[in-house]
């Protein structure tokens, strides 16, 4: 089941981010505590446990990885490593793989955990958007609705007035659907999806 559309490449923009530099950003923190406190022993072994977390979290978001693998993978990975950047982003790929299985209680349980506790706002706002698609999918439109007015980054505002769009033809409601279309449209949002105007000019048309 694929429920997902443009935010999949905000996420791999993300991702690849954090397997460039995710090491760094974590071995120069650490090198910065050692060299105040002289925790050398310390700082080493932080080091080496960041490049482990690095290795382990791009041979897990390989695409070879299957489902089951991965869900498995991603509960051995938050055992053996404190790295919350990566277990963000792990958690969007166990979401994701487990709306695929059929497990859309796994997959709510899992972008609310990201929700809670994600420092990287993109990340919250993605988790955001996916967490209202799996409520839409279990057919709680108006609980996703509510879900999706919890994004406020600007960034995101087009997906959302789309999708709130999307949400509203399946409840009925033409004219707030359109209303929340155009909104899209105000914001860009046509560009990235093209369909989306094709959706206005239907509910103007009908």
């Amino acid at each position: 089941m694929e429920i997902y559309s443009t935010e999949e490449q905000q996420v791999d923009a993300i991702k690849q981010f954090w397997k460039d530099y995710g090491t760094s950003i974590v071995v120069g923190a650490v090198v910065g505590l050692g060299g105040l406190f002289g925790w050398n022993y310390y700082s080493e072994h932080k080091i080496a446990q960041a490049e482990l977390a690095s290795e382990a979290f791009q041979a897990m978001s390989a695409p070879a990885m299957t489902e089951a693998g991965m869900l498995a993978a991603a509960e051995t990975f938050a055992k053996d490593y404190n790295q919350k950047g990566y277990q963000s982003l792990l958690s969007l790929i166990v979401a994701k793989a487990a709306v695929e299985a059929g497990d859309l209680d796994k997959a709510e349980s899992t972008l609310k955990s990201v929700i809670a506790t994600a420092a990287d706002t993109s990340l919250v706002m993605v988790a955001t958007i996916r967490l209202a698609r799996v409520q839409a999918e279990q057919g709680q439109l108006a609980i996703a609705i509510t879900t999706l007015e919890q994004v406020s980054d600007p960034a995101f505002t087009a997906q959302r007035d789309e999708l709130k769009g999307d949400f509203l033809v399946r409840k009925g409601d033409a004219e707030q659907a359109k209303a929340a279309y155009q909104a899209a449209v105000d914001n860009g949002g046509a560009t990235a999806s093209p369909a989306l105007q094709m959706k206005l000019d239907n509910l103007n048309k009908a």
